[in-house]
């Protein structure tokens, strides 16, 4: 078993102890046997009702683990696709305008129509958001009759400004009491995580996942650059549009149950290539492993630095975020001297 083989089982496994923790600490710390026998009790294997322990294990944190692996793995995925197709390395999820444009919806039912469809209601707004900004950047890039990498990324650009704006007006002319709910949504957050809305990110995953791994060996092509891999057979037009969709409709599914998580699709690929190189074959399944790891520690150190209070995950992400991305190019830098 070679390095890459042993960093899946290795990240595979700080995973799993990960999500442990982040089941038993929160405000209250909880006893390991209380989880087991919850978990026991939610799988059928309890007879007896579960006590209010075990359903705070059941109801609130063991899915907020799952969402946090599940987002961060699907992050990481998307911001691989990105960086390959767009032949950014600084390229990321919310680059695109895909967050701004979730968070204006979200903004927009938590400031102007309240919860008219129940619990469904801010993620199918911020769902929405996200696909309408991705839609005005297709348009814009199809306009241009040109789908290159640079065209892309200033169409995102924007965008992404169009609806920030529309965001903060929304927030200024908007309901003062619910500034504390805007800015903690917009900052990123799990609070949100329920069984209910858990087959969307699943489905948000399962989406980049399958289709990124489906034309792996395209992708692949695209790192030798747009005339090579045309010279293979890649439609690289099509393809890069593709992707960008896809990535478009991931990103919404997270965002609109998770809020604005900053920097884990810009760092998480680095990190995954050094490990497995740059060929999606292996580098798609680390990136997942990382994405996953790391925004699940993020989460449990949101709910630890101020405990009792929360603080929003998007805070750590991108606090470890910029670090990150000063220390990429300080290696930059080194290397060109």
């Amino acid at each position: 078993m070679g390095r890459y083989g042993l960093s899946l089982i290795l990240g595979a496994t700080v995973l799993v102890a990960l999500l442990l923790l982040s089941v038993l600490y929160g405000a209250t710390r909880i006893p390991l046997a209380e989880v087991f026998a919850a978990i026991s009790t939610g799988l059928g294997f309890g007879s007896a009702e579960p006590e209010p322990l075990q359903r705070i294990i059941l109801d609130l944190r063991l899915p907020r683990a799952l969402f946090a692996a599940l987002i961060g793995a699907g992050l990481g995925l998307v911001g691989v696709v990105l960086q390959t197709t767009t032949r950014n390395d600084l390229a990321d999820p919310f680059l695109f305008g895909l967050s701004s444009g979730a968070a204006a919806g979200a903004v927009f039912v938590i400031t102007v129509t309240g919860d008219i469809l129940g619990l469904w209601t801010l993620p199918l707004a911020a769902f929405s958001g996200g696909l309408v900004a991705s839609g005005i950047v297709l348009l814009l890039v199809r306009s241009l009759q040109s789908s290159a990498p640079e065209k892309l990324i200033l169409a995102g650009l924007a965008v992404s400004f169009l609806f920030a704006a529309i965001t903060n007006y929304l927030i200024f002319s908007g309901d003062n009491r619910a500034a504390h709910s805007v800015i903690f949504w917009m900052l990123g957050g799990l609070g949100l995580a329920r069984w209910e809305t858990l087959p969307l990110v699943g489905a948000g995953v399962a989406l980049i996942a399958t289709y990124a791994m489906w034309r792996s060996r395209w992708l692949d092509a695209l790192l030798a650059g747009d005339i090579t891999a045309a010279s293979l057979g890649v439609p690289v037009g099509h393809l890069r549009t593709r992707m960008f969709l896809i990535s478009a409709l991931a990103t919404a599914a997270f965002v609109s149950v998770a809020g604005v998580i900053g920097f884990v699709g810009l760092m998480v690929p680095h990190i995954a290539r050094g490990l497995a190189g740059p060929l999606h074959r292996r580098l798609l399944p680390m990136a997942a492993v990382i994405g996953a790891v790391l925004l699940t520690a993020s989460d449990i150190l949101s709910r630890l630095i101020l405990a009792p209070q929360e603080l929003p995950v998007g805070i750590v992400t991108t606090s470890v975020g910029s670090a990150f991305v000063f220390l990429l190019l300080l290696g930059t830098k080194a290397q060109r001297n």
